[in-house]
Parts: C-alpha cells; sequence; structure tokens
C-alpha cells in the first residue's frame, strides 16, 4: 500500500475539512426548530398530538459499518483505517456519520474522501411525521451543495433503486490550486436521510477522477449504506 508524503498529507488533512463541516452545517441547520415560510408544518403546529409512525425505521446502524471493508478499499484506496473516523454524535439513534479519506497511486497523489452520514427523525406533534421531517431534511441536503457559489458546474441526476426519493448532484471546486471532482447523494427512506459526499483530486500533476467516475461510487456508496438500515 502507497503512504501519502507529509506535504501531501498536510494537503489532503485541509481538504478533507470541507465536507464534514457542510454536513454538520446542513444538519443544524434542521434543529433549531425553525422552518421557512409557507413550510407544511405551518399548520400542523395546532394539530393533536401525532402517533409515531407506524412505519418507518427505529434506529440507525454504525456509520462506520455501514459499508464493507471492500467498497471501503474501492472507493478510497490507499487509505490508511478501512474502519473510518466516527463522527461523534450524543444521539446515535437520531444521527451519525463516518469519514474516510486516503491517497494511492504511482506518486501517492490520487486522493480521495468519503463521508457517510444517517439522519433519522420521529413523530413530532408541531413539526409532522418523521417522514415529513426527513423530505424536509432531504431536500436542506441538496440545496445546501447546488447553492454553493464554490461548487462549479453542478449537475444534478436521479438516482434509481434506492429509497423513495434519491438525487446526486455532482460537481467541481478549487482548493489550494487543486481541481476537486465530487457528488453528494442524498437518499430519503421513510423516515431516514442518507447523505454521501465523495471527492477526489490529483496532486503533484496527477489527474483529478472523472465526474462521471466519482458520481458512480457515490452512487453505489449511498446504495450499500441506505440497505444497511433497518
Amino acid at each position: 500500500m502507497h503512504r501519502i508524503t507529509p506535504r501531501l498529507a498536510r494537503r489532503a488533512a485541509c481538504a478533507a475539512v470541507a465536507v464534514p463541516v457542510l454536513l454538520v452545517a446542513g444538519c443544524s441547520s434542521d434543529s433549531d426548530g425553525k422552518e421557512p415560510s409557507g413550510s407544511p408544518t405551518s399548520a400542523s403546529a395546532s394539530a393533536p398530538e401525532q402517533k409515531q409512525d407506524s412505519a418507518g425505521h427505529k434506529d440507525l446502524p454504525d456509520p462506520c459499518k455501514t459499508l464493507s471493508g471492500k467498497s471501503v478499499e474501492d472507493m478510497v484506496p490507499g487509505t490508511d483505517d478501512k474502519s473510518g473516523k466516527n463522527l461523534a454524535s450524543s444521539d446515535t439513534g437520531s444521527y451519525g456519520a463516518c469519514f474516510w479519506s486516503g491517497g494511492s497511486g504511482d506518486i501517492d497523489a490520487e486522493y480521495r474522501a468519503l463521508t457517510v452520514s444517517l439522519k433519522r427523525y420521529e413523530s413530532d406533534s408541531s413539526l409532522g411525521s418523521g417522514t415529513e421531517q426527513a423530505s424536509r431534511f432531504y431536500e436542506q441536503e441538496l440545496k445546501a451543495v447546488s447553492s454553493d457559489e464554490a461548487h462549479k458546474k453542478p449537475e444534478e441526476t436521479k438516482v434509481s433503486g434506492t429509497g423513495q426519493n434519491a438525487v446526486a448532484v455532482t460537481y467541481e471546486t478549487v482548493k489550494k490550486d487543486n481541481t476537486y471532482r465530487a457528488t453528494r447523494v442524498v437518499v430519503r427512506d421513510e423516515n431516514v436521510v442518507v447523505t454521501v459526499d465523495y471527492e477526489g483530486t490529483g496532486f503533484e500533476d496527477a489527474d483529478p477522477p472523472s465526474r462521471d467516475e466519482v458520481r458512480k461510487n457515490a452512487e453505489k456508496v449511498a446504495k450499500e449504506a441506505t440497505g444497511s438500515i433497518e
């Protein structure tokens, strides 16, 4: 297995910060209890207390165990830790995320980073059913990427074969003079939202992955991660 040189490791460490920060921002925007004007929940605030959803997921798996070791090797070749970095949550039944990164190649310059996050909702008398809340968060996660001016050439693609709703947004961004190609896939499966952020670049004149490659890999991860939820 190739190892990233110290200089490249510093670059990779800086680059890796962007994805988890974006995920935390997306989740916090939904947790403050505020809803946009015209939200479907405006009428539900005065409604009688709702029962828990009869359908829906009752718990979340460990996010770092949503992917097989083989999948991690394929998506993040050269990673030093296939088990991933668990981004700790105080309520693991409602939210969790895991992060993997690494580099490989003849010159240790092909960098890849992957984050899988899971968000689960339960019915609330003022916010609506778990499915309704998940649907709103699903839209927020997509908008957080497509509305960011730093993300160039965003392109949305529907993803079939997983969840009730699934969309991939592929884009490009520049960090430290390096072009990154990235895809966010957001899946809503009943009352759970799965968000996958996958990106790659090439250091020291190595080529970044193609848009098609990052999109297809992100979609594979999203389907596997969603399938792990009971």
